[in-house]
């Protein structure tokens, strides 16, 4: 895979987190931005447009999930990758993480090769064409764009992360078709990324709350479907 001209955006408020990072990315060839805070973070993602963002949560003047949440109203960061660095460990900060459109989570003390085993697989942006064709979806009031990553609902644009996108044009492909976890898991999140199926959940909650509640529906004890 080239990473020659993958830019990535490293935000944290600790200068030794950063320097390990930027060090280890730039040695993968991805050429890398860092800041020190949301707000920092914000301003600068606007300027270079980055492939991928890894957000520490904890920082001052500005938080990541505030930050996250900040860029994921924009546009232009609809399909951006967007990575959490925390060294906290209780669920609700995952949780609140992904609510606010995180595609990953990366926890502290960094290692080096998981980390860029990590990273290397979220950029690897080609989808199994076995479970994931490559086409427009015309579905009741619903249009989903995969190549322009863009969902409309009777006209009107709907921003989706890049995750929940992936995971509504997975079930939308074959209406009727009830996904398992396990498919989701391996179509949506690389082996080598950490997902638990509270993600999963977490994911499907979002995405109902953003396209409606009667396109998604839960086959107890399975999985998820798709309603045409």
């Amino acid at each position: 895979m080239s990473t020659a001209k993958q830019k990535i955006l490293v935000v944290d408020d600790e200068p030794d987190i950063v320097e390990l990072i930027a060090y280890n990315l730039k040695r993968e060839g991805y050429q890398v931005h860092t800041a020190s805070n949301g707000q920092e973070a914000v301003t600068t993602a606007k300027k270079i447009m980055p492939d991928l963002i890894i957000l520490d949560v904890m920082m001052p003047k500005m938080d990541g999930i505030e930050a996250c949440r900040i860029m994921r109203a924009m546009p232009e960061f609809k399909s951006t990758f967007m990575v959490f660095l925390t060294a906290r460990s209780e669920e609700y900060s995952e949780i609140a993480g992904f609510n606010v459109g995180a595609d990953d989570y990366i926890a502290k003390p960094i290692k080096p090769r998981a980390l860029l085993s990590r990273i290397n697989a979220i950029l690897r942006r080609n989808a199994p064409t076995d479970e994931i064709p490559n086409e427009k979806l015309e579905i009741s009031d619903l249009v989903i764009d995969r190549e322009a990553f863009l969902v409309f609902r009777n006209g009107e644009k709907i921003v989706l992360a890049k995750k929940e996108f992936e995971l509504l044009y997975l079930l939308a492909s074959k209406p009727g078709k009830v996904y398992t976890r396990e498919v989701i898991l391996k179509n949506i999140w690389e082996d080598s990324v950490v997902v638990t199926n509270r993600t999963i959940d977490v994911h499907i909650r979002k995405l109902r709350e953003k396209i409606g509640e009667n396109y998604v529906s839960t086959v107890k004890g399975v999985g998820y479907k798709f309603e045409a």
